[in-house]
């Protein structure tokens, strides 16, 4: 497989194996100290996720699936075992390359927004281009205008219900048009119709644009929507199932 740096973004041969795995994770394990007791979280899990796929990371409160999420996605370093990126170990890289990955080619979606309060809903979704160095304001006007927001981009997010401020989220997520979507718990603080609304329009979206896909739920009928399900259980991966 053919790989290149340009400004810190890693571009990957197009004409590579379509059968490789986009992300892969092998013998991750993750643990906490706590005073003088020790929490393991993640026990040796491996998974490949392929380009363009839609998966749900399931399972109960506390069984890892954040912090897998966590280290997938780069946001939280590993004790053992490799992430791999198309075929590029993400751990190996320097900081600053990680991070120049993080924003341009990845993108995050949280349960509580992270929203900044005194941003207007189209200033926040220009937050990652700023970062980056870029003038994006007109992709950030066609993010909010996709998630169906044009006429209150110069609103506040206390002047937005929970799911605007959650749509405000997702177009900010999709304004560098990112390879991969993160999303943790991005219904947890909604009622059962706006989080179906949510849920609907970042489906759509993400297969719009080709994007990949990873959602932590612990609602598995919103995970009935995705190509596959992985249940995580005490750290490992219990139950793996493709969607009809």
């Amino acid at each position: 497989m053919f790989r290149i740096l340009i400004s810190d973004r890693l571009i990957t041969d197009m004409a590579s194996s379509a059968n490789a795995p986009f992300i892969s994770a092998t013998e991750l394990y993750r643990g906490y100290t706590v005073g003088e007791k020790r929490i393991e979280v993640l026990h040796g899990i491996e998974l490949e996720i392929y380009k363009g796929e839609k998966v749900f990371l399931c399972g109960p409160s506390g069984a890892g699936k954040t912090t897998l999420m966590y280290i997938l996605a780069g946001l939280e370093r590993p004790e053992r075992g490799k992430v791999e990126i198309s075929g590029v170990s993400l751990y190996a890289l320097s900081r600053r390359r990680q991070a120049a990955i993080r924003n341009q080619q990845m993108a995050y979606i949280f349960q509580n927004y992270y929203l900044m309060p005194e941003l207007t809903a189209l200033e926040n979704v220009m937050v990652p281009a700023m970062i980056g160095g870029r003038d994006l304001a007109g992709k950030a006007h066609e993010s909010l205008e996709r998630v169906g927001l044009a006429k209150r981009i110069d609103h506040l997010p206390a002047e937005l219900s929970g799911g605007e401020q959650q749509r405000v989220a997702i177009a900010r997520a999709l304004v560098n048009s990112p390879e991969i979507i993160f999303a943790d718990e991005p219904t947890g603080n909604l009622d059962s119709d706006n989080g179906a609304q949510v849920m609907d329009m970042l489906m759509g979206l993400s297969s719009e644009d080709g994007a990949t896909l990873v959602v932590v739920t612990h609602d598995e009928s919103i995970a009935e929507h995705g190509d596959r399900k992985l249940v995580i259980m005490d750290g490992r991966v219990a139950e793996e199932a493709a969607m009809a």
